[in-house]
């Protein structure tokens, strides 16, 4: 399939306006700020306990035990149960070993073949699928959603996962001493769930595997190189009814085309306002009231630009079995982001024309409607929707063609 990265639709303008992403980090005063604070801890630690100590960033060799002080400041809040995906048998406190789990496990014959893979443990990878469920929507399809860890923050990022070909290798691996229930609950299962307890059970009497089966479905293979939104959460566009931005038009345009196919995966990324967080995001959002961009609003906070980063969603996709990709963006960032250090290969950019420059375009404007809310209906219209857009096209390098004579 020919690709499409080379992005000849509409290229950038020739203007000296454009910033390459977070071009001013170097001169944050937040990163110093914090970097500074960071320091002081380690240089107090280790300095004031004995004046014979060495500075641990000095030491020729590395610690052999944790710091406590950085491993409760690094450890999620929530306290959980050991997990055979991101702690050892012995952190566990499990007497069994991994090895002879996995060999002498039976797998039920309603979840899927689990191939070990010796060379790469779940424990290795950024972000591991923790538990999927079925969704059905208002049209009778549905999709799966999973839940995702990871290694790099403490948030839980999410893959919208239609058709039954793709699937989670972290989910559907076996963990140790887990019953064929446990699985049914995080979702490592294939065909769809029958709805056999009866009331009986759910009067008390405990949920055992007997109680358990699926319901067979045939698999349809992938035909095509499947279609993907890496999709950052906005609370604003896709909750709040926001005409500033087109993001929850751009999420629900992606399920739409999702379910048209038949098949394909929207990683959604917990980055709020381009990585810089909701109260940061209020907080530009007053600036843009006084007349400065998007852009310039981020930067006057002391943020980059965008401030989002992709290895997580890198690692969700390589989970999800996806090497290569059709990426339904106008960012060409995101295309060199996903594609950097990795074995993703975008094939296809899919652009994402604003409904309502769309209708421009066609000569539709008259005819056109604002939708608000339902999926596959929202539309977005406004000055400020078209200002935020055209600063994007001219200064954030995204590749969506200005109507002629808008006037913004």
């Amino acid at each position: 399939m020919a690709c499409d990265i080379s992005m000849t639709e509409a290229p950038a303008p020739a203007q000296s306006t454009y910033l390459p992403r977070n071009a001013i980090d170097h001169m944050n005063p937040f990163f110093f700020r914090s970097h500074a604070h960071a320091h002081s801890h380690n240089h107090s630690r280790y300095h004031h306990g004995s004046k014979h100590s060495r500075h641990p960033l000095h030491s020729d060799t590395p610690s052999s035990q944790s710091k406590p002080d950085d491993a409760a400041f690094l450890q999620t809040p929530v306290p959980r149960r050991p997990s055979v995906q991101i702690d050892s048998p012995v952190q566990a406190n499990l007497a069994m070993p991994v090895a002879s789990t996995v060999v002498s496990y039976n797998t039920p014959p309603a979840t899927p073949p689990l191939a070990q893979d010796p060379s790469k443990t779940i424990s290795d990878a950024i972000a591991w699928c923790t538990a999927r469920a079925r969704i059905p929507t208002p049209d009778g399809s549905e999709y799966f959603l999973h839940i995702y860890e990871n290694a790099k923050d403490k948030k839980e990022h999410m893959a919208f996962v239609f058709g039954d070909a793709i699937r989670s290798k972290s989910l559907d691996k076996v963990q140790l001493n887990e019953t064929e229930m446990d699985r049914v609950k995080r979702g490592a299962y294939t065909g769809r769930l029958r709805d056999t307890v009866s009331e009986d059970l759910q009067n008390g009497a405990s949920t055992t595997a007997i109680n358990y089966s699926t319901e067979a479905t045939e698999t349809t293979p992938l035909t095509r190189v499947p279609l993907t939104r890496i999709h950052s959460e906005c609370f604003t566009g896709e909750i709040g009814h926001s005409a500033r931005c087109d993001c929850g038009e751009q999420l629900d345009e992606a399920i739409r085309l999702m379910k048209a196919e038949g098949s394909g995966v929207i990683v959604y990324l917990r980055q709020e306002g381009r990585g810089i967080g909701l109260g940061e995001k209020l907080r530009a959002y007053n600036l843009q009231d006084l007349g400065y961009d998007t852009v310039m609003a981020n930067l006057m906070l002391n943020h980059g630009a965008d401030e989002r980063t992709y290895e997580v969603a890198q690692a969700i996709l390589e989970d999800l079995g996806l090497n290569q990709i059709r990426l339904l963006t106008n960012n060409p960032d995101k295309i060199e982001q996903i594609e950097k250090d990795s074995q993703i290969k975008v094939v296809e950019r899919v652009p994402m024309m604003p409904k309502s420059w769309e209708a421009i375009e066609m000569g539709m404007e008259a005819e056109f409607q604002v939708k608000e809310g339902a999926v596959e209906n929202k539309i977005v219209k406004g000055k400020e929707l078209d200002k935020y857009l055209k600063v994007k096209v001219e200064r954030m390098r995204h590749i969506i063609t200005i109507p002629s004579g808008m006037n913004v």
